[in-house]
């Protein structure tokens, strides 16, 4: 099967299996989101997919749209990068949810930066244990960094970082609803060199 934005093949079998794995990462996010904010976190089910670096941009709107990113570089066992791509409403839902309103806290102030930081690296984490749950393998995330930007700008600044070695990214997308407001999010892994064929391996799909 082929996306619908220009990735390479998977088959149903290997998206059913890394959609199994962002199922139980997101259930575990939720559940430390929940204890967060204090309140009841709903989830959809995660979609998997395998796409072009170049059509990152594209999930939230195009390289021109505002965004919040949170980054991780992944260690262990696989080696790679993580990014969490939140649209300007959906961080701004989201960071109003995680500071109380009591605070009188400015728009994307420190306080709400951090509250967003945090929940990139939950996230995060909570996908990377679910992977290594199912695979057997190490993935360490690093302390994340933050940026509000355009997401054309902070897909540059990543690929910099990166030195791009994998022309592909898989992406986990799941809608979180916490107290009625929806939060889209797009969780980018960027795979090094080999490291999308480990994890499928191991999962038992691998690629033909």
């Amino acid at each position: 099967m082929t996306d619908a934005m220009g990735g390479k093949q998977l088959s149903e079998l290997q998206i059913d299996a890394l959609r199994e794995a962002g199922n139980i990462g997101a259930g575990n996010a939720a559940i430390a989101l929940s204890q967060m904010v204090n309140k009841k976190v709903g989830l959809s089910t995660p979609k998997a997919s395998l796409i072009r670096l170049t059509n990152v941009p594209e999930l939230v709107g195009g390289p021109e749209s505002p965004v919040a990113g949170v980054y991780l570089n992944v260690s262990g066992d696989c080696s790679g990068s993580i990014l969490l791509l939140l649209e300007e409403e959906s961080a701004a839902r989201l960071a109003s949810l995680m500071v109380p309103s009591d605070l009188d806290v400015p728009e994307m102030t420190v306080v709400k930066r951090s509250a967003l930081q945090e929940t990139g690296s939950i996230l995060s984490a909570a996908y990377l244990n679910a992977l290594g749950q199912f695979t057997g393998l190490l993935f360490k995330p690093s302390v994340p960094g933050f940026a509000m930007d355009m997401a054309g700008a902070i897909l540059d600044y990543v690929l910099v970082d990166l030195g791009a070695s994998e022309d592909h990214v898989l992406v986990v997308e799941t809608d979180f609803t916490v107290s009625g407001v929806k939060i889209l999010g797009h969780l980018v892994l960027f795979p090094d060199m080999g490291t999308l064929s480990i994890i499928l391996e191991r999962l038992g799909v691998p690629f033909d």
